[in-house]
């Protein structure tokens, strides 16, 4: 790694800092990615599909999830290459961060049998990266959290 790249590290990690520390009582009672608030990762051969719940600009709690305000349009979906996932982490607002620093990983459904190897490696690489950013990662199974 240049000193550079050290340098960029350390400056991404000071921003997510100013995210708290993961609530494990409120992050570990979800038990559907639908339910999940923080941003989430689905990970694909070589992609990754970043997946983030924008803050409720409206505080109000008249209509919350009905059709005037429904909860799937502040959901975004955002697909990176692995090598720019630490740029989309950063460009996520803290208010999408609700359970504090952590994020909910799954690998993709129904993978072909000759992709399973590389998106294992990318898997890994992809925990790599949110374990240097300092998030925690909650891996997620089929059947939910593992």
């Amino acid at each position: 790694m240049t000193a550079q790249q050290r340098s960029q590290a350390e400056s991404e990690r000071e921003e997510l800092d100013l995210i708290p520390p993961p609530s494990k009582t409120r992050y570990l009672s979800v038990h559907s990615l639908d339910a999940w608030e923080n941003p989430y990762l689905t990970i694909q051969a070589n992609m990754v599909t970043v997946h983030v719940m924008l803050a409720d600009a409206n505080p109000s709690t008249y209509g919350v999830g009905s059709m005037m305000r429904p909860i799937g349009a502040r959901r975004q979906d955002l697909n990176v290459s692995l090598d720019k996932l630490g740029d989309a982490l950063l460009a996520i607002p803290r208010t999408s961060w609700p359970y504090g620093r952590v994020a909910a990983v799954e690998e993709a459904h129904k993978i072909p049998v000759r992709a399973r190897a590389q998106v294992g490696r990318t898997t890994e690489a992809a925990m790599k990266t949110l374990n240097d950013l300092g998030i925690v990662v909650y891996e997620w199974g089929d059947n939910g959290p593992k």
